[in-house]
Order: structure tokens, then sequence, then C-alpha cells
């Protein structure tokens, strides 16, 4: 068991996915959750902190500690994302995303799609110094691949989970995909709906696929890559029905790939530094052919009879 948590990964597969950790971070900053900056302006009663919030105790956010919270944060998020310091600057972002989380989901309302984005900052700090395209194996980082693995699995898991516990088979059985697709559904989820049944079939499916989703631990690695992309194409017909995105979710599900082998960085220096291909040549034909067109021909004399 110890062997499988601590699998060895190159450090190259660190290095990139704590870089998409990070730049996520500060891209859900200003396109994702901008509106937690927001939550400031209703009043202190309306607050009402999750369990971790009233054990640790966090004060009641006031604008200027949001406002503290967001530019530190996303200063901290961009430096972090280039692999300085990762320990200083992989638990400062983890503390602070963790308050900005507090407070986004204090008012009512607790998404979770960012549950494995969270373990993702807590272990990164961890994995120590990585260098993309580095093939040298780490334990360290492997460790932390593997817990974030596993918190993206509990998500779907653990989604199935709660549905039994408070709907029970009723959920799979009742309308909650078309009440889905009149409250936020497009024109592609219209279409599906008028199928008869195929609401009904749609959640059985998506109980079963969050039941089994933990067998991807025990399938051979061509077979685990091919699930991980069905979790993705999953979530791209969520968000293309019924417009609901799982991008902190995706982003930690990236732990699963192979991301050594994508180096953007690489690929735009060898662009750069290509060869041009030299013009189409203009250079005078070879000397023997000079030769053959410089002499004069050599008339054949005219044999009498």
């Amino acid at each position: 068991m110890t062997g499988w948590l601590t699998e060895a990964v190159p450090r190259g597969r660190v290095a990139a996915f704590r870089t998409l950790v990070y730049l996520f971070v500060a891209a859900d900053l200003v396109v994702f959750t901008p509106w937690v900056r927001t939550r400031v302006d209703v009043p202190g009663d309306l607050y009402q902190p999750l369990l971790v919030g009233r054990l640790l105790p966090l004060p009641t956010p006031t604008p200027a500690l949001v406002g503290v919270v967001f530019w530190v944060l996303l200063v901290a998020a961009l430096l972090a994302a280039t692999g300085r310091a990762p320990r200083l600057l992989g638990w400062t972002v983890f503390a602070l995303y963790f308050e900005w989380m507090i407070v986004a989901m204090s008012y009512g309302k607790v998404d979770h799609d960012r549950f494995g984005l969270l373990v993702a900052l807590a272990v990164l700090p961890t994995a120590g110094r990585a260098r993309h395209g580095d093939p040298t194996r780490t334990e360290a980082g492997g460790w932390a691949l593997r817990v974030t693995q596993i918190a993206v699995i509990c998500t779907y898991f653990l989604a199935a989970w709660a549905k039994f516990r408070f709907g029970g088979l009723d959920w799979a059985t009742g309308s909650v995909l078309a009440r889905a697709i009149i409250r936020r559904g497009t024109d592609l989820a219209d279409l599906i709906a008028q199928v008869p049944h195929l609401l009904i079939v749609a959640q059985f499916g998506i109980l079963a696929f969050e039941l089994l989703s933990p067998l991807v631990f025990v399938l051979p690695e061509r077979w685990r890559t091919a699930m991980v992309g069905f979790f993705y194409s999953f979530h791209l017909v969520t968000v293309a029905t019924i417009t609901i995105s799982f991008a902190p979710h995706l982003v930690a599900m990236t732990a699963f790939l192979p991301l050594e082998k994508v180096r953007p960085l690489a690929f735009a220096r060898r662009l750069r530094h290509r060869p041009t291909p030299p013009p189409p040549s203009s250079s005078p034909p070879p000397a023997t052919v000079i030769k053959e067109f410089a002499s004069p021909r050599r008339s054949t004399p005219t044999q009498t009879p």
C-alpha cells in the first residue's frame, strides 16, 4: 500500500502539474470567482461560516480582508507557477485560497468541484523542487499526485453516496435532470429531453459511473487513461447540456495524465529556432551543361555514294 501511495513519477510531471494548478488559481480569482469580492457588500449577519471556519475561527469578511487576500493570492499564485520557493509560496497559496473558498461557500451554497483542487494545493508544497522536462523520478511528487487522484475519485464516489443519502433511489427515477434542463438547459439538452425515458437512463448511468469510478486505480495504464478520458467527456456533455462547469475538478484530474510530455515552452522554442528553408536555387547550370552549349556542334560529314 505504501509503495502504491508513493509510486515515483517524473519530476517533470510534478512541475507541469504545479504550473497548471497555480495558473488556474490565478485565473479562478479573475474569471471564475471574482464574485467572492462582492460578498462583503451583504450584511455580516448573513455570513454563516462552514464548520472549519467556526473551528479555527476565521473573522467575518470585510472589504479590507477580502481585498488583501485577493491581491496577495493573485501575486503568490503567479510566482508559485514558476516553481520558485515551492514550499513557501505553496503554503501561502493554499492558506489564502482556503480562506477565499471559506468566504465563497459560507453564504448558503457549497460547491463540491473544488475538493480535489484544494487537496492538490495542500500537498504540492510537500513535493519539493521540480523542473519541467526533468525525467528524474520522485516518490514525494508521486505521493502528492496520488493523494490528488484519490481526492478526485472521492468527489465522484461521495457524490453518489450523497445522492443515496438524501434522495435514495428516487434520485435516479425522479426528474433531477429535467429540472436542471428547465433551469439552465441548452438547445442540445432540449433535443435530448424529447427522447422518451432517456433522462431516467442517464440518471442511472450517472450513479453507476460515480459508484464505479474507484476502478480507475486497478485498471492497466492504457485503460486507466481511457477511463480518465471518459471522465472528461462526461463533463464536456454536462457543460454542453446544462452549462455546469467543473473547471477546478478538471484541473485536479490532470494528476492522472503524463503531463511531462506536454511542454509548450520547449515547443515554442523549437518553433522559434527552426531553420528557415533556403529559397529556390537560382545557381547557374552545371559546368558540363555550360560546356556543351558553349562549344559548337560538329556536323557529321555527308557520305556520297
